[in-house]
């Protein structure tokens, strides 16, 4: 056990949950406890954490039974308690002000949580703070086939409460829908009812260009609920697979002051703690920003950040451990962060951004999410080729080389 006054206990088990690990391992060298329901990559098995798998793992009881143990078994330190999926941030919010003395839950309660989580609620905050969305229709069940709307495909939904949506537990679901013609919405409303879910879908207007029009914002918010860190990254390419339809695989940092001012706004104003995320995507149409959605946690891509100097790890330690009052940064410096292989990343992003990938690679100001020297035993050197492998493989089966506008 370490002499640190903290243990990180983190709950998932995808790349969100190895992200988060590898940033408490670079900055202080711990080994992060973490729950997840399968013994899966790219966390079992990891040199820099001590994976425990609970198959009910988003169950209530077992959650707090989880957070219980761990507690007790760093009961000399203080437990840092983050989700790294919707699911998990809902307990950890909701359950917050009932956990054992010595855990932090760095969360909003579940009431707001609740609120900001449904993006049909978002939307309405989004317009009281000056922030675009795209045009959005709030579908109900009952409406059946009988509605209209005011502008015409590609049409896209998604549900208002993901956390129900996942819950359903049908993996025939898509993350998003983009439907080309009103008869594919339809159909998709009609499978994503028969599925189980029952709260609104969310209907949007489709904004053209392709994923480098695309922007992910994180930031964190203390426990006096000022913002002290955002970093804006410019998404240049996402995955296309069914499962994964946009999840991020290559971004490039950069700033855009007004945008990231209007979001400090918003979260400042709701007295927001912890990491939030923003999805967010360019409209060359009018030149705006248009966001999405929020999640009141790190988002999967969070390495970008770490990657860029800004170490999620250390923003929790100093503010909720150590008591510190952070100054306010946006993330000025350019660098790169992939989840795929070089190759795909020039492959799959737009030629213009070529020479500047090259250059951040040569000057050392890239990172890849699984490629760490202190994680890389010969086992794990080669579970990580498999990825890059499956990479390769998976978007030369669902994305499009990019033809220059």
């Amino acid at each position: 056990m370490s002499d640190l006054p903290f243990q990180p206990l983190l709950f998932g088990g995808d790349i969100n949950v190895y992200s988060v690990a590898r940033a408490f391992h670079e900055a202080y060298g711990v080994r992060s406890v973490a729950f997840g329901k399968y013994p899966s990559f790219p966390c079992h098995g990891s040199a820099i954490l001590d994976y425990r798998v609970c198959p009910d793992n988003e169950d209530e009881a077992a959650f707090r039974r989880n957070v219980q143990a761990a507690a007790e078994e760093f009961s000399g330190k203080k437990v840092i308690l983050l989700g790294c999926g919707d699911s998990y941030v809902q307990l950890a919010a909701h359950c917050r002000d009932s956990l054992p003395e010595n855990v932090i839950a760095p969360y909003i309660g579940g009431a707001l949580l609740d609120t900001l989580i449904n993006k049909e609620k978002f939307y309405q905050l989004c317009d009281q703070h000056g922030i675009d969305h795209p045009a959005t229709f709030i579908y109900d069940k009952s409406m059946g086939h009988r509605f209209t709307l005011p502008w015409g495909p590609p049409y896209i939904a998604k549900p208002a409460d993901s956390v129900a949506y996942w819950a359903c537990g049908d993996h025939s679901l898509a993350k998003v829908y983009i439907c080309q013609s009103w008869e594919e919405l339809l159909a998709s409303l009609d499978h994503v009812y028969a599925a189980g879910y029952s709260d609104h879908m969310v209907l949007q207007e489709f904004i053209p260009g392709d994923d480098s029009y695309m922007r992910v914002l994180t930031s964190y918010s203390d426990r006096n609920a000022r913002v002290t860190t955002m970093c804006l990254g410019h998404v240049l390419l996402e995955e296309h697979s069914p499962h994964g339809i946009g999840n991020h695989a290559v971004i490039l940092t950069e700033c855009v002051g007004e945008l990231e001012l209007k979001i400090k706004d918003l979260l400042e104003s709701l007295h927001f703690v912890g990491f939030s995320n923003f999805d967010i995507k360019y409209d060359r149409r009018d030149g705006k920003y248009k966001a999405f959605e929020i999640n009141c946690r790190q988002g999967r891509s969070n390495y970008y950040v770490t990657g860029a100097g800004h170490n999620i790890a250390r923003m929790v330690v100093e503010d909720r451990v150590e008591g510190k009052d952070l100054p306010f940064q946006m993330t000025k410096n350019r660098s790169l962060w992939r989840m795929v292989p070089k190759s795909v990343a020039f492959k799959f992003t737009p030629k213009q951004y070529h020479e500047e990938m090259r250059a951040l690679m040569k000057a050392g100001a890239d990172s890849h999410s699984l490629v760490y020297a202190r994680d890389a035993s010969l086992k794990r050197r080669l579970r990580v080729c498999k990825n890059h492998l499956g990479n390769i493989k998976r978007f030369d089966q669902y994305n499009k080389v990019p033809t220059e506008e």
